[in-house]
């Protein structure tokens, strides 16, 4: 029966999926940000969905289950991050890419005032392959740990069932086939996230019970902050705000606001996009608290495999293939995204000005499908630090740029390059360092990108000073 209800939930989102190509207009255009025609309450489901990943799923709920209620931060943080840059950001971002013609989120970046920077499109592209492939392999391998701890099958498997799929609605529509499933997806998301966080809670006798449970448990397990913060509280709030924003820096996300039908339906966007996202992530920390009460530590248990082994236990088999269809739907609401980002970075960043046919475009598709399924089956097991590693990467390198040529800034193609550089390199080395005690890594490596900004426009406001005097 678990399987049962499992497949016959995939196979809807594939249904789902592949009947887009009914509105497919068999352009790159189409295929890539689906014209600009995708409607606000799409737009904000395939978004939400695309955020809320393998990550929330396998992931934070891991990461609960292990530091505690500590892990509340991230939600807060995530979340004001994340509107703050909304205000600003994500509508001016529609406008330009209709404006200069682009498809891809380097291209947005490279020609931002109408100029091509072909070398920072290049970069762009580059490490937009590297992070995201990374990203994709990320969720398949989310996908693989469920499979594994529900069925006892082979780590591959999961992987390999969730490329298939990705492949079969990601070719027939491109990205509009992945927002039409992410908006079914999200709904099982939540539906199988409500049913497993409300009777895990009714189990251990309600939320007091929980608690109360938790704090025997250890006296640091339901602290707001983890014991290496308590000095710098402040500063540890501030690096997941900073972590939040830096969902400017994902081409994946972030491409459905390219794709939007019109700027000025970013309101409508916030609500549908704001009350998802708040709710799901509040159920999966209930999810993962309960699970430390229901789930003994073992020597052997793995954090990130909590949430399928709290769903075998607690509920009836059909309702374990929901709970499993949701997690799969989640991995592969990213994974679609991020495969199709990599596609139009391969197909529009490294050409120079060729434009690929739509044959060619459908090809990378599946080259890219490939490569991340290889990472994924011989890569990191984790997921909570692959998809850490990719989101900090991406947003150091993409975020302080997209801030500066929202403010309307027009830096040279090579103070571009310098500060997409800079930002990464700098988030690479606080990790490398392990400081992500002080401060979540994203915060250095953001901050660190406007640095050279900073220092063009001190030296030249000097230079200006002087010339003046002399």
């Amino acid at each position: 029966m678990i399987i049962l209800s499992f497949c016959l939930c995939l196979l809807v989102f594939v249904a789902i999926g592949v009947l887009s190509v009914l509105k497919n207009h068999h352009t790159n255009v189409d295929y890539l940000i689906a014209g600009h025609s995708v409607r606000p309450w799409l737009v904000a489901l395939s978004a939400v969905a695309t955020n809320n990943s393998g990550y929330m799923f396998v992931g934070m709920i891991g990461y609960t289950y292990m530091v505690g209620l500590s892990s509340v931060w991230l939600m807060v943080g995530w979340i004001v991050g994340d509107f703050i840059a909304s205000l600003f950001i994500h509508k001016k971002l529609r406008i330009i890419t209709q404006e200069q013609g682009v498809l891809s989120f380097a291209g947005v970046l490279s020609q931002w005032h109408g100029n091509n920077y072909k070398l920072l499109r290049l970069i762009g592209g580059i490490i937009t392959i590297v992070f995201l492939g990374t990203y994709a392999a990320a969720q398949l391998n989310a996908g693989s740990k469920a499979l594994h701890t529900l069925f006892g099958w082979d780590y591959a498997a999961g992987a390999m069932i969730g490329a298939v799929m990705v492949v079969l609605y990601c070719v027939a529509g491109g990205i509009r086939a992945s927002i039409w499933t992410d908006a079914a997806q999200s709904f099982v998301m939540f539906a199988a996230m409500a049913i497993l966080c409300v009777v895990s809670i009714n189990t251990v006798g309600g939320i007091s019970e929980i608690s109360d449970a938790l704090d025997e448990v250890s006296p640091s397990y339901m602290q707001l902050f983890p014991e290496a913060t308590i000095v710098f509280p402040w500063l540890f709030i501030i690096g997941w705000v900073v972590a939040g924003f830096g969902v400017i820096g994902q081409p994946h996300i972030m491409v459905r606001f390219m794709a939007m039908d019109q700027p000025k339906h970013m309101n409508k966007i916030r609500i549908y996009y704001y009350s998802w996202y708040i709710g799901f992530y509040c159920l999966t920390i209930m999810a993962g608290l309960a699970a430390k009460l229901l789930l003994p530590e073992t020597t052997n248990f793995d954090a990130e495999l909590a949430l399928p082994a709290l769903a075998q236990l607690l509920l009836p088999e059909i309702l374990v293939g929901l709970v499993l269809a949701g997690l799969f739907a989640a991995t592969m609401s990213t994974a679609d995204s991020q495969i199709l980002s990599c596609t139009a970075a391969v197909t529009r960043d490294f050409t120079f000005g060729k434009k690929y046919s739509y044959l060619v475009t459908k090809l990378s598709t599946l080259l890219i499908t490939l490569a991340a399924l290889l990472i994924a089956l011989y890569g990191s097991n984790s997921v909570f630090d692959l998809v850490l590693i990719a989101w900090s990467a991406l947003a150091c390198s993409f975020g302080p740029l997209l801030v500066l040529l929202t403010a309307g800034v027009r830096p040279s193609q090579t103070l571009s390059i310098i500060t997409v550089i800079t930002g990464l390199a700098a988030m690479l080395l606080w990790r490398y360092f392990e400081l992500n005690f002080l401060v979540y890594e994203v915060a250095p490596g953001m901050l660190a990108g406007f640095v050279p900004f900073m220092t063009y426009y001190g030296i030249t406001t000097i230079r200006r000073k002087v010339h003046r005097v002399l």
